[in-house]
């Protein structure tokens, strides 16, 4: 019992389909791309076995990365609370096992068709390196266009690596009617296993039985390791001789003796549509791994009767050599009437079109070489995973077929990746955002930019919500880092006024109660956090008020020994201070805002020479007064070129959306901006912050 009725916020519960050994299954809806869904959920005794619910999710995931015509698609495997459960792609059809308890026997064209759909999802999984397993007609859906389709992929193997022992309930107990020898053995199994089980699939459409039967289900799995191979009767159940053959060939207990791939197994059962009064294998007896091909021996119209010696003796010599003329005439008659008949010209004789390989070419080259060889076209889209868009997929009738004149050949063709409407994840947590776009198939990127909204949130995305983007495409999300940082200006030598105004335009609680003797009058003197200080708002920076000349100081000049000043001009910034700094000089900036020689110092007041020790020196720095592109830079490379134009670090920012570990991926005000230094820079490094 479920006592949610919606999983994890998106898949809603709307009604029960079935249930089986391993989970009940229901018809939902994913809300989020709001779209009908099949919902599987483990049962209880899978649910608490925690080394179960590992191999589920790895299966489960592994077959999630399956898309082919013949298999359902997983979408989404997941949790909540207790209960585990799968999203997968719901199919409007019933299963073949439904389809055989209603029919009973499958006419043999359709069991062909079934068949050779089945292999193909084989075929295509078992390239992928995964095996089903579990295959058997619960696990096979049919949709009303009669398109086949595999399902439970992966998880087959998870469930039998828990329950392979057969007094367990489960896999064994729904499938041991359909396991190969080696599976009920507990040996290594490799893709003939799958093929087994279809042959046991296949026995039951032609025969409307299973080939084997028992009490228990230990008995089954040792009929189906040590009793003979069952033949199906070609005269009693009307089953083609080349079919029955096929059968025969499957169910073999020996895997090396089987088909040894699903494309081989697909191949075959075309031929046996094309020529089903051949049958074309059977196991060499002098050499177990050889298959002979050979034909059916006929059995005669008429009951043999013996014939006396002189009877034979008369109708030697009865003979005119008009008979044979006659049997010849008689002969091509009857070949004649057969075409004209079954419209099927016999191989070798002439007529007819041998249907080209149009799989791989473009839609255009493919028509072209149709149109040419006397055959019409007809295309029908389909998207695909591995095919690029405007080429052919697949084609029917197959490569090699001979067919009339004029016949439509239908084409497949790619329309690239499935197409999915992107869901609308604005307003999402970052994680919550990523871990749904994720789970859709979509690659995330996430880039933070400063948003008067909630730090963390979704304030964009790119491609827009609702666009049709292709399965896999990359979304990028605009996450919103919080209200930009108040970074504090310099307000020395402003009028009060002026400072006020522009604290409050920053967000910033100006404190001028302090006031001391200097001028010019009623102007800040000095403030208690630097410039470019990051604050957070309403925060208090306090300034001291220059007063006036009454009682001002003296200025503070240097009044050591004389000393010898170096000359710093053409120097860089950084050289520039280092060298007055170990020469005992302090210094002051002014900026020059010009085209050429930024970065370096192109005048100094006092001039080089013998100077008092202590002396304050100003320095004239070049500037382009335009932010720098620090871009791929260390922290302290970044830090260095800002100071060389001007500006100072006004604070770091950390993200692990993009660029290179530890390096700069970009600044506030971003590169080119002018600004007018000094003025503080946001910094953005891609890596964590340092340890404080």
């Amino acid at each position: 019992m479920i006592d949610e009725r919606i999983f994890n916020n998106r898949y809603r519960l709307d009604r029960k389909l079935g249930e089986g050994g391993m989970a009940t299954v229901y018809c939902g809806t994913d809300i989020l791309l709001r779209r009908r869904v099949a919902i599987k959920v483990l049962r209880e005794q899978y649910a608490v076995d925690e080394e179960f619910v590992r191999r589920f999710y790895q299966e489960a995931e592994s077959a999630a990365k399956l898309s082919h015509p013949n298999i359902v698609n997983t979408y989404d495997v997941g949790r909540q609370d207790d209960t585990y459960f799968i999203i997968m792609e719901l199919v409007d059809g019933a299963s073949l096992a439904e389809i055989i308890a209603a029919d009973g026997r499958l006419p043999e064209p359709v069991a062909i068709d079934y068949a050779a759909q089945i292999a193909s999802g084989l075929a295509y999984a078992h390239r992928q390196g995964l095996l089903h397993r579990d295959i058997k007609p619960a696990n096979v859906l049919v949709t009303k266009d009669d398109v086949v389709k595999l399902s439970d992929f992966g998880i087959a193997r998870a469930v039998s690596q828990q329950t392979m022992a057969l007094t367990k309930p489960g896999l064994v107990m729904g499938s041991v009617y359909y396991i190969s020898p080696e599976q009920a053995q507990e040996h290594e199994v490799q893709e003939t296993s799958d093929l087994y089980s279809l042959g046991v699939v296949l026995y039951q459409m032609l025969t409307g039985k299973l080939p084997y039967t028992g009490e228990s289900p230990v008995t089954v799995a040792l009929k189906h390791i040590g009793d003979p191979v069952p033949a199906i009767d070609v005269q009693d159940s009307g089953v083609s001789p080349a079919l029955a053959a096929i059968v025969n060939r499957l169910l073999q207990k020996k895997p090396e003796h089987r088909f040894q791939s699903a494309s081989e197994l697909a191949t075959a059962l075309r031929e046996a549509r094309e020529r089903p009064s051949v049958a074309g294998y059977r196991i060499s007896d002098d050499a177990p791994g050889r298959v002979s091909f050979d034909l059916p021996p006929r059995r005669s119209p008429m009951p043999d009767r013996p014939y006396l010696a002189t009877e034979r003796h008369e109708e030697r010599s009865g003979r005119s050599p008009w008979g044979a003329v006659l049997l010849v005439v008689a002969l091509l008659a009857a070949i004649a009437l057969g075409y004209a008949l079954f419209a099927r010209p016999f191989p070798g004789l002439g007529g007819g079109v041998l249907v080209g390989d149009y799989t791989g070419m473009t839609q255009a080259d493919a028509q072209e070489a149709i149109v040419n060889a006397g055959l019409r076209t007809r295309f029908t889209n389909s998207a695909s995973e591995t095919v690029p868009p405007d080429h052919v997929i697949r084609q029917s009738p197959p490569a090699g077929t001979k067919v009339d004149k004029n016949q439509v050949i239908e084409l497949f063709v790619s329309t690239g990746k499935p197409l999915l409407g992107l869901a609308d994840v604005r307003g999402f947590s970052a994680n919550d955002a990523q871990r749904a776009l994720q789970q859709d198939g979509f690659a995330v990127t996430l880039v933070r930019r400063y948003d008067n909204t909630v730090k963390d949130n979704v304030v964009d995305q790119l491609p827009k919500p609702g666009a049709k983007v292709p399965e896999g495409s990359r979304v990028t999300l605009i996450v919103s880092s919080g209200p930009p940082p108040l970074l504090v200006p310099n307000f020395v030598g402003m009028q009060v006024a002026a400072a006020r105004a522009l604290a409050l335009r920053r967000g910033i609680t100006l404190d001028t109660s302090q006031s001391i003797p200097g001028m010019p009058p009623n102007t800040i003197a000095s403030q208690s956090v630097p410039q470019g200080t990051q604050l957070n708002p309403n925060d208090t920076v306090h300034v001291v008020v220059n007063g006036g000349m009454e009682n001002a100081p003296a200025p503070l000049e240097g009044n050591g020994p004389a000393a010898s000043l170096p000359d710093v001009v053409d120097d860089d910034y950084a050289a520039a201070r280092q060298a007055l700094t170990q020469a005992g000089f302090q210094y002051t900036v002014r900026y020059a805002q010009q085209s050429t020689n930024n970065g370096k110092v192109v005048a100094q007041d006092p001039p080089p020479g013998q100077v008092p020790q202590g002396s304050a020196v100003t320095l004239t720095l070049s500037v382009s007064g335009e932010v720098p592109d620090t871009d791929g830079m260390t922290p302290d490379a970044a830090k260095s070129l800002l100071e060389s134009y001007g500006y100072a670090v006004g604070s770091w920012q950390y993200t692990t959306a993009v660029g290179a570990g530890g390096k700069v991926v970009g600044t506030q005000p971003s590169v080119g901006t002018t600004l007018a230094p000094p003025a503080g820079v946001t910094v953005i490094v891609n890596g964590t912050p340092p340890p404080q």
